[in-house]
Order: structure tokens, then C-alpha cells, then sequence
């Protein structure tokens, strides 16, 4: 795509969909926001509604009727809604396959019918499950160890089938622990986070504390995102989304508890899988990875891009956010 273009972005009152929508609001497209506001924020977007190039409906992507109002006249849609916990996907398979897998298929749809040239799909490092080698390639094998990465990786197989069958041009990022800004609460750093800075609490690690994850700032993960959207190629491609960089569980509360300023040390615990945490109530999911670090090669070839945030920098942002926005995690928790 050349120059300013419309696009349409689902789930965009939500953490990473809200600052795409922000992003692309910035570079001067136009922005239809769609979102059903179940999990997304309008407190996410409350900035943006001034501007002239953002429109916001309240829909949702089971609804097909509604998708093809919204992405009426757009030239390229970002498909950020999804069903987000992993734990939600345990216990019902069923309605995560429903948004995750009959939503996407709507999207693409919707792109179809209304001549959408271009659908960047927001998947998830998910659909790799326990690595099996490290860093993860895109050609790592997809043996996805819950329900949620499942229903992520078929959201891929569908793009790839309407790339084939259809000619739209479909793309994946494969997203890392992406964090930031409006990160909704429930993942392992926002919960360091809330006990460290806003509790004066130690953070509770499950396990040895020696598991690694790779995380990725979300200004840098939008970056790439936007490159994306905005380059051209034909037919379906996956891309990691991640740093490269694979940091452990024990280094990232050691780095929460420095920049908390509070005088902590974390505290360990191991409840079984699928227990719960007798200092915190937490859930602990079953199947937990071990590893996840992911080869970002691809990405920089085809773009040029790298992130360029430390992640002593992006947290420390995250932290100075949620200070001055502590009532965004006055919610239940998420798994």
C-alpha cells in the first residue's frame, strides 16, 4: 500500500490493537476502530476520538453483517480482536474457537466480499508450544500446547486458504510477551508489577524461576506491524514478533523489584498444574513452557525493522503508566 489508506482494525479498543490504531492514526491513515468492548477499553482510545481520521463502531466479529459495514470502503484491516486468556481457552474450548477461529474467518470474509486487498492477522508464539529448539524459527513445528495457540494457528491455516482461494493478502505476526503501556493485567510481569510497585510485596515465582520468555516492548511489536501492513507481497507469510531475547522469570522480578525502588526479595513457590498459589490465589496453568525465545531473522530481513527498546526501558515506561493509571488493574484477573 501507497500513501494514506483506510484501515480497519478489530479489537482495536485493546492493548496492542489500541496502539496500532494509534500509530497508523499518527502516519495520517484513516482509522476505523471495531471493537465490542468486552475485554477492550475505551479509556484505551479516549485520545484518539478527537481525531478527525478515527472512527470508532462498537461491533463484534461473530457478527458478519456488521464486519462488512465497518470495513466498507477500507483498503487493508488488522485483526487484533481474539479471545485472550489462556486459561479461558482451557476451560472452554469451544467459545475460544468461536472468536478465535469463526471471527477470524468472518474478517476474512468480510475482506472478500468487500474487496479488502490486505488482512495482517495478530496470531501468537502459541501456536509453537514447548520448543523443541531454540531461538524459534517460523519453521519451528506447530504443537501448540493449549487450546488458545490452537485456535491462533488455525486462524493462520484460514489465512493462508483465502490467500489460495481468494488472492487476499494475508499475513501472521507471531506475537511474543508483548508488554507496554494499557497491557492488561493478569500476565507474570504485570503481577510483579502490581505486588512490587503498587503492594510493596514480594513477587511470587512459580517454579525455579529459570524459565525463559521473550519479550517484546509494544511500540516495537506495532512497529513491525506497520511495516507490514503498509509493505507489499503475495499471498500468505508468518512472522515472529518477538526481541530474540530470552530472559528468565528470576531476571525479570529482579529487574520489577529494582525499579520498584522497594527493598524486596522474590519469594518461590511450585503449585502443581492446574493448582493454585497459596500466597497469591493465582491459577497455575498446565503445560507451562519452558523456553520461549524467538528468531526474529525473517522480520529484520524482510523489513529492515529490529526492536530498539531494552526491556529495562519498557518496563520501567510500564511502571511509570500504571502509577499514574493504577485503577486499570482494579479488575479480576486474568489467566
Amino acid at each position: 500500500m501507497v500513501g494514506e489508506v483506510r484501515v480497519l482494525v478489530t479489537g482495536g479498543a485493546g492493548f496492542i490493537g489500541s496502539h496500532v490504531a494509534e500509530r497508523l492514526a499518527e502516519e495520517g491513515h484513516e482509522v476505523v476502530v471495531y471493537d465490542n468492548f468486552s475485554t477492550g477499553s475505551m479509556e484505551n482510545i479516549r485520545h484518539l476520538l478527537s481525531m478527525s481520521n478515527v472512527k470508532v463502531v462498537k461491533g463484534d466479529v461473530l457478527d458478519l453483517d456488521a464486519l462488512m459495514r465497518a470495513v466498507d470502503g477500507c483498503d487493508a484491516i488488522s485483526h487484533h480482536a481474539a479471545q485472550l486468556e489462556i486459561g479461558s481457552a482451557i476451560r472452554d474450548p469451544a467459545a475460544d474457537a468461536r472468536v478465535n477461529i469463526e471471527g477470524t474467518i468472518n474478517v476474512l470474509e468480510a475482506a472478500v466480499r468487500r474487496g479488502v486487498g490486505k488482512v495482517v492477522y495478530a496470531s501468537s508464539a502459541g501456536v509453537y508450544g514447548e520448543a523443541l529448539r531454540l531461538p524459534q524459527d517460523e519453521e519451528h513445528p506447530k504443537r501448540p500446547s493449549w487450546p488458545y495457540g490452537v485456535s491462533k494457528y488455525a486462524g493462520e491455516l484460514y489465512c493462508l486458504q483465502y490467500s489460495q482461494f481468494y488472492g487476499v493478502k494475508t499475513c501472521a505476526l507471531r506475537y511474543g510477551i508483548v508488554y507496554g503501556e494499557r497491557e492488561w493485567f493478569g500476565r507474570v510481569l504485570t503481577m510483579f508489577i502490581k505486588r512490587a510497585v503498587l503492594e510493596n510485596k514480594p513477587p511470587v515465582i512459580f517454579g525455579d524461576g529459570r524459565q525463559t520468555r521473550d519479550f517484546i516492548y509494544v511500540k516495537d511489536a506495532v512497529e513491525l506491524h506497520n511495516l507490514l501492513l503498509e509493505g507489499d507481497h503475495d499471498g500468505f507469510e508468518a512472522y515472529n514478533a518477538g526481541s530474540g531475547v530470552a530472559t528468565t522469570i528470576r531476571d525479570l522480578a529482579d529487574l520489577v523489584i529494582e525499579l520498584s525502588g522497594n527493598d524486596l526479595e522474590p519469594v518461590y513457590e511450585d503449585p502443581p498444574e492446574g493448582g493454585c498459589s497459596l500466597i497469591t490465589g493465582r491459577w497455575r496453568i498446565p503445560k507451562e513452557l519452558r523456553n520461549l525465545q524467538l528468531d526474529i531473522t525473517k522480520a529484520v530481513k524482510k523489513t529492515g525493522w529490529k526492536p530498539e527498546t531494552s526491556l529495562r526501558e519498557g518496563v520501567r515506561r510500564e511502571i511509570e503508566w500504571i502509577r499514574n493509571n493504577r485503577e486499570r488493574w482494579n479488575v479480576r484477573e486474568r489467566v
